[in-house]
């Protein structure tokens, strides 16, 4: 065995925010700015140190996301207090443009967004019968 051979560590296999990690694979399908919209969206005052453990980055990283949502227009930030509330603007579109066709809220209601587009789509529509 050569001295300089990479140490091989057991994949994250908790089901937890690192669980990307599994199979020694280190991407996932969504970005970090991806991961920060689906936390705030379902908990729109969670300090940055909670939404950072959640998705598995540093407050520090948390807080350059937010800015970029911020300057971008895709979310709102609202003081309260000594705490800050997050509205997420779902009407706005998706960047790429192969994902243009799409916004905010088709991704968030395709992820899941803390069961609120669940509980929307139980509610029959008015005029229809259930």
């Amino acid at each position: 065995m050569a001295k300089n051979s990479p140490k091989k560590t057991n994949p994250d296999t908790s089901g937890g925010p690192g669980n990307h990690r599994q199979n020694g694979h280190h991407w996932t399908f969504l970005t970090n700015h991806a991961h920060v919209l689906v936390i705030l969206h379902s908990h729109p005052d969670m300090v940055l140190r909670e939404v950072a453990l959640r998705a598995g980055i540093t407050e520090r990283a948390v807080q350059r996301i937010i800015q970029d949502l911020e300057s971008e227009g895709f979310i709102q930030r609202e003081r309260q207090g000594r705490n800050n509330h997050y509205r997420i603007i779902t009407r706005r579109k998706l960047r790429h443009p192969v994902e243009a066709h799409r916004s905010i809220g088709d991704l968030l209601r395709l992820i899941g967004d803390g069961g609120k587009a669940t509980q929307r789509q139980a509610e029959p529509a008015s005029g229809t019968e259930s």
